[in-house]
């Protein structure tokens, strides 16, 4: 046997171990990933005493009498999952479409266009981004009270136009992809600006969109602190506020129940994850084969 095929089956012999050990940390990494909603998968199934004696336990001894009683307190309270869904999908899937579109086209005018206080303005944007949400919080509030619009939805949707980690991000996504020949060409032809955006650079952009829509979207669905002081009105809470209120008192707590409202409101995150993850294994797949 020469050298050169001992090299080679060396060489292989590497190859197969680095995919195996590559194949075992990816296993273990999706485990830890699905463990926690498996677990609440389970344990909505659970009675309040099964979880208590056994929160990691995936069984229960009669799984389904245990989901009837959990759907039934959960509607015994101030718990409306219909109307939860659907101000919830109302208030997320609005200011992720504002939050997206306007971040683009924002991003768009810092790329494509060349005005003196361009590189002031991306400053600011940057600065906006260090600030917290919760300095912000009580002035907005304020705000609201005053104008009479505490239990309005559109107070929780027109503020996501101004969203600057998306802007960042869209920039970023612009400056490396965006070819401006295309752009030149549009107008030579007679292409209005607005068309030249939702024409090419929105289809460009889908990768981008794609991530940052499931970011705002996540960020959108889960926000408990904006709604919880804004919505006093039971028809217009969202999902998170309602599953906050399944918590009784300090003497008995139904956590079945709770199991059971978290996992109703996780499963719509599924769905819209599921939808907009194939875009962006494309736009990987994409950047990986571009010259």
């Amino acid at each position: 046997m020469s050298d050169n095929t001992v090299k080679m089956s060396s060489i292989r012999r590497n190859e197969i171990i680095l995919k195996v050990v590559i194949y075992i940390v990816s296993i273990i990494f999706s485990i830890m990933t699905l463990f926690p909603f498996v677990i609440m998968f389970a344990n909505s199934f659970k009675s309040t005493v099964e979880v208590q004696q056994s929160t990691l336990a995936l069984w229960s001894a009669h799984p389904f009498a245990n989901l009837a009683k959990n759907w039934h307190v959960i509607n015994s309270k101030d718990f409306h999952p219909f109307t939860g869904l659907l101000n919830s999908f109302i208030i997320s899937t609005c200011s992720t479409i504002l939050n997206v579109y306007f971040s683009s086209l924002t991003a768009y005018a810092i790329t494509a266009y060349e005005w003196k206080l361009r590189d002031a303005f991306s400053g600011m944007i940057i600065a906006v981004m260090m600030i917290p949400t919760t300095v912000t919080t009580i002035g907005f509030y304020q705000m609201v009270y005053k104008l009479g619009l505490t239990n309005n939805l559109s107070m929780l949707i027109i503020p996501s136009i101004a969203a600057p980690m998306t802007v960042f991000f869209m920039r970023q996504y612009l400056q490396a992809n965006l070819a401006m020949e295309i752009v030149q060409s549009a107008r030579i032809d007679g292409a209005g600006e607005f068309r030249i955006f939702n024409q090419i650079v929105v289809p460009l952009m889908k990768p981008a969109i794609a991530t940052q829509a499931i970011f705002a979207y996540v960020g959108s669905w889960n926000n408990l602190f904006m709604p919880l002081i804004l919505l006093t009105d039971k028809t217009k809470k969202t999902l998170p506020v309602m599953v906050s209120l399944l918590n009784g008192d300090i003497y008995k707590t139904e956590y079945g129940a709770i199991y059971l409202g978290l996992f109703i409101t996780v499963l719509p995150l599924i769905v819209v994850y599921a939808f907009l993850s194939k875009y962006i294994v494309e736009g990987v797949a994409l950047g990986g084969v571009k010259s």
